[in-house]
């Protein structure tokens, strides 16, 4: 089943989320390779692409996991939780309906 996983990001978090991209992004790459990523990634602070040094206010992944447990897991173990870039995580079922 598919799971949202969105994070909040602690203020000021650009420093901390660089300082551990790459390896959040090896962990979204191994979901990507087994084909369990619908999607992921951040939310900018401000409404552009690129937002600079406004940086990001969290992010979101849609990822096939086997339960709710195990995504929760997942969710726990990634570098933006366990090095605090996220105040929050909420994970929840996700029903994907469009594009079919």
């Amino acid at each position: 089943m598919w799971y949202a996983i969105v994070g909040e990001d602690v203020p000021d978090s650009l420093p901390k989320r660089l300082a551990v991209r790459a390896d959040h992004l090896a962990r979204l790459q191994v979901l990507q390779n087994q084909g369990r990523l619908l999607l992921a990634g951040p939310f900018p602070s401000v409404d552009a692409a690129d937002p600079g040094s406004a940086g990001f206010s969290g992010s979101l992944i849609v990822a096939d996991f086997d339960s709710l447990q195990a995504a929760q897991e997942w969710a726990a173990a990634d570098p933006y939780v366990t090095t605090g870039v996220f105040r929050s995580t909420r994970v929840k079922p996700f029903k994907k309906v469009l594009p079919a």
